[in-house]
């Protein structure tokens, strides 16, 4: 049987930073990720399901101060690690990113902003309309060819390493770690189906009756941690909302990064339009939001159900929340809106009047669907509190094992996250951290 000090539930960009953090900066010396599909980062660290954003808060107008404060210490060393590491242009890329306000309410709004975040932004810029035409052309000409007519302006930055491939990412975090430690060990095809208590550690069973031991183990397996956490016994007051987003391609009309105005009742992403860093010449724009039966996207037309999904949600607690949400006129609205994209016919037709916020000259010929693109995030029911927990969720038991839930920003969050629990790791283990070689390296400014 395979025996490791640390095993690793999930392959994705978090799986894989935590497998990279704790090969380079911690004495541990034997560390194994299992992931159940062919290839790390394939499902929401594939280049096709995420933003390919480092959300660290200056232009995502959900993130209220003190947020943005902490997002953009987690957000700089990843930052960090791609420039140290010369991956500009391979893993990380350079692009103007602007939040834009349309009409006089968001104008107001983002001129009130401005001010109060260029505190925690050093060179966060302001710009009038003639200042977005400048450098955004699209976003303020009209749909008749002259400029459009609302007053429109914008906060951000005229360039910044901003656009991530974390797919690549991820596999440069777990080749980093293997060349790091020969007894690391990577395990593809390889999905779990129980862990379990054995002696001082855990057994990590695959549904094709490969078993791994660990001392310690970290489930980072996106939205199946939650499951895994319940039949191991944990998280039982939690629920789970899995909201799917996907995306449209217009041509090469935007330069950058364009946010708009997030509607803060709303626990999904605002619609945005950026350059995609792996499809060239092209803009991508989404992402929808489409409540779903599922725990991630499938393969197969006819996977519409995860039964992990009703062992979850059966609660009355559950459907409560669900029905709250319902109640507000503006989310219930936005539901069926999103729902409507997702219809022949009537769906693009009405996703580019949404769209038109950001390019107003786009035309209906201009978009194609994003086949394949887009991913489910698990967004956290708290039954006890009776409400969303929206970000990031951790289950840490003080037993040896760990689960995180980790939606958006997970990926720009994924070395500070990997931070936190390798310190917990390290001393569960009774192992040894270099935490000032790794601040050092990553975030000088936290010394």
């Amino acid at each position: 049987m395979n025996e490791f000090d640390v095993v690793i539930i999930g392959g994705g960009v978090s799986g894989c930073c935590t497998f990279y953090t704790l090969s380079e900066y911690s004495n541990i010396k034997k560390i194994a990720v299992v992931e159940k599909e062919s290839k790390l980062a394939q499902i929401s660290s594939s280049h096709k399901a995420n933003s390919q954003t480092i959300h660290d808060g200056s232009i995502e107008t959900n993130y209220g101060a003190e947020k943005a404060r902490k997002v953009r210490l987690s957000a700089q060393k990843v930052r960090n690690f791609a420039l140290k590491e010369n991956l500009q242009n391979k893993i990380i890329f350079n692009m103007q990113k602007i939040a834009i306000g349309v009409g006089d309410k968001e104008c107001e709004f983002m001129t009130k902003r401005h001010e109060e975040f260029k505190e925690i932004f050093p060179g966060l810029k302001f710009y009038n309309k003639e200042d977005v035409k400048a450098i955004e052309p699209k976003v303020i000409e009209g749909a008749n060819g002259g400029d459009r007519p609302e007053n429109v302006v914008a906060s951000g930055f005229d360039s910044d390493w901003c656009a991530v491939n974390y797919e690549l990412l991820s596999e440069y975090f777990a080749q980093k770690a293997i060349e790091k430690n020969s007894q690391n060990e990577i395990f593809l095809n390889f999905r779990v189906s129980k862990i379990e208590s054995k002696n001082t550690g855990y057994l990590v069973k695959g549904i094709d009756g490969r078993e791994i031991y660990a001392k310690f183990v970290l489930v980072d397996a996106g939205s199946f941690s939650l499951p895994l956490a319940q039949q191991a016994g944990y998280g039982m007051d939690l629920g789970c909302l899995p909201v799917g987003g996907e995306f449209y391609f217009a041509p090469n009309l935007l330069k950058g990064k364009v946010y708009g105005v997030q509607n803060p009742k709303l626990p999904f992403a605002a619609l945005h339009g950026d350059p995609d860093v792996f499809v060239e010449g092209k803009t991508r724009l989404g992402p929808t939001a489409l409540a779903t039966l599922r725990l991630e996207n499938s393969k197969h037309l006819l996977d519409v159900l995860s039964p992990e999904l009703l062992k979850l949600d059966l609660h009355i607690d559950v459907l409560r929340v669900t029905y709250n949400l319902l109640s507000d006129s503006e989310i219930r609205n936005y539901i069926i809106r999103n729902i409507l994209f997702h219809t022949p016919f009537f769906g693009k037709r009405l996703f580019i009047k949404d769209a038109q916020k950001i390019i107003p000259s786009l035309k209906l010929e201009d978009i194609t669907f994003a086949k394949g693109y887009g991913e489910v995030r698990p967004q956290v029911v708290n039954r006890t509190a009776k409400k969303l927990e929206l970000g990031e969720k951790k289950i840490k038991t003080g037993k040896g094992i760990t689960f995180n839930m980790t939606p958006s920003p997970g990926a720009t969050s994924c070395l500070q996250n990997a931070f936190i629990d390798s310190e917990e790791i390290v001393e569960y283990l009774n192992a040894s951290f270099d935490k000032e070689r790794f601040l050092n390296d990553l975030s000088p400014d936290e010394l």
